[in-house]
């Protein structure tokens, strides 16, 4: 049996991988086990693959209308295999360079599948993919910590269970035979809404249907509806409030029967109803969970003395950034330092076109939460730099609460809204108020100035709108 680890880190996503530097920075020795890729779904499948291939709708999009800039007229296409492979190449280099990180730190790489056969025991059995060169491989593994990192997998609704053929996941979505002429997605949370951008700038007729009263139902209704009438402009069908009352099969189609009467018929069927954590085995440690996640802390302890979870495995929201930062303070509190704002908001961002980015509360979810709050709203079209970009249609929302005066939610949609978002979530993190913010100076001609203009808006009223 090997030596024992200070850490044993099961998963090397982002929260797995960065928990592991974090720890070896911190004078830990560490073992990582994985058995399929490193960088996890988000790299490999999910925030950096999709994230290419909407770079290139983007692209798309500004040289159709090359003429808006005083260029010649052009008749760009997306060639989809080429797109794909860039999607590809570009998760492989991140790939290396995580390999390059965890060997530059002194990480040790285990490359197996992971069971915990009892606290702080590791049994690693070999996997179908090959170990990178160097990995350590099958044996039992020993540690007095056990960070949990094993993220999530799609859902799976009855009756719409992938075969890969005719019904997908986002894991075949991202890699398809052919692009279908008619593509149906189930769920319109942010993997739908922007698979739904990618397909429909590929050509695919595409319909979004969506069991809530609207698309992207955790986000700012205002914000929601700006999207959906977004998608709609570029051709993009959407149902909301229905149900799926069965789907036929042929041998190369579908049709999904609604509960309103509507049949829609599709080449293919895209199943984005959100992920479920990876928690397989876990209640025979005794370990607890709650709505189908593991319980933790907010250092990322379970109810198993010396086994921790952080990232998916742990709940919502279910983000790459959410799980790096739980890594930290997770590695933080085990080699016994304060872990620094373990409980900061997490921001999130749908990266459609138009992009959407929030951070903290809703004026909806605050007036839910008891508080009393006014609201800034500023649109672009007062933004000097979104007519210069030739995207006015969009908005920025600032929720203060009045008590405080304290930010306490904002949300964006608009060109490089995830871009912008951060500013916000720094002043909803450090607690600032209306005046304040009202006081910073913002560089023009920006899109960060439409951020000043809705604090400005929640007071006096915004210079430009």
């Amino acid at each position: 049996m090997p030596a024992p680890y200070d850490l044993l880190i099961v998963g090397a996503g982002p929260g797995g991988y960065v928990a592991a530097i974090r720890a070896r920075q911190l004078g830990l020795s560490v073992g990582l086990v994985e058995s399929t890729h490193l960088g996890g779904i988000c790299l490999n499948w999910g925030c950096i693959p999709t994230k290419v291939m909407l770079k290139g709708t983007d692209i798309l999009d500004g040289a159709s209308h090359a003429e808006r800039f005083g260029l010649v007229a052009l008749s760009p296409a997306i060639d989809p295999d080429r797109l794909i492979a860039r999607a590809t190449e570009v998760s492989g280099q991140l790939a290396q360079g995580v390999a390059f990180l965890l060997k530059k730190n002194g990480v040790d790489l285990i490359w197996g599948h992971a069971k915990l056969t009892a606290p702080g025991e590791v049994d690693v059995s070999a996997s179908a993919t090959p170990a990178p060169r160097g990995a350590l491989t099958e044996g039992l593994y020993q540690a007095p910590h056990v960070i949990l990192a094993t993220g999530a997998r799609p859902r799976i609704l009855p009756g719409l269970e992938p075969d890969g053929h005719l019904v997908w996941t986002y894991y075949h979505a991202l890699r398809p035979p052919a692009v279908p002429a008619r593509l149906v997605i189930v769920g319109a949370g942010a993997i739908g809404v922007e698979f739904a951008s990618i397909y429909a700038a590929m050509g695919t007729t595409v319909t979004l249907v969506e069991q809530a009263p609207r698309i992207l139902p955790a986000e700012d209704a205002e914000i929601a509806g700006l999207m959906a009438k977004a998608l709609q402009k570029r051709g993009i069908i959407i149902y909301a409030a229905v149900t799926i009352t069965r789907l036929d099969r042929t041998d190369d189609s579908v049709a999904l029967h609604l509960s309103d009467g509507m049949v829609i018929q599709a080449d293919r069927l895209l199943s984005a109803a959100g992920v479920v954590p990876n928690i397989d085995g876990l209640q025979d440690l005794g370990v607890e969970t709650a709505g189908g996640a593991v319980r933790t802390d907010t250092a990322g302890r379970t109810s198993v003395q010396g086994l921790y979870a952080i990232g998916d495995v742990a709940g919502p929201p279910m983000l790459a950034h959410k799980a790096e930062h739980d890594g930290v303070a997770c590695v933080d509190a085990i080699a016994g330092r304060t872990p620094a704002l373990s409980t900061a908001p997490i921001p999130a961002c749908i990266y459609a076109n138009p992009q959407i980015a929030s951070v903290g509360l809703t004026a909806d979810a605050a007036a839910a939460a008891g508080l009393s709050t006014r609201t800034g709203r500023f649109s672009l079209r007062g933004n000097g730099k979104a007519l210069v970009i030739g995207a006015p249609d969009g908005l920025v929302k600032c929720v203060f609460d009045t008590a405080t005066d304290r930010l306490v939610g904002a949300q964006i949609i608009g060109p490089d809204a995830s871009e912008l978002i951060h500013g916000l979530t720094i002043a909803v993190t450090l607690g600032a108020t209306s005046t304040q913010l009202a006081g910073v100076v913002f560089p023009h001609p920006t899109l960060s100035e439409a951020l000043h203009e809705a604090v400005l808006a929640a007071r006096d009223g915004a210079i430009h709108a």
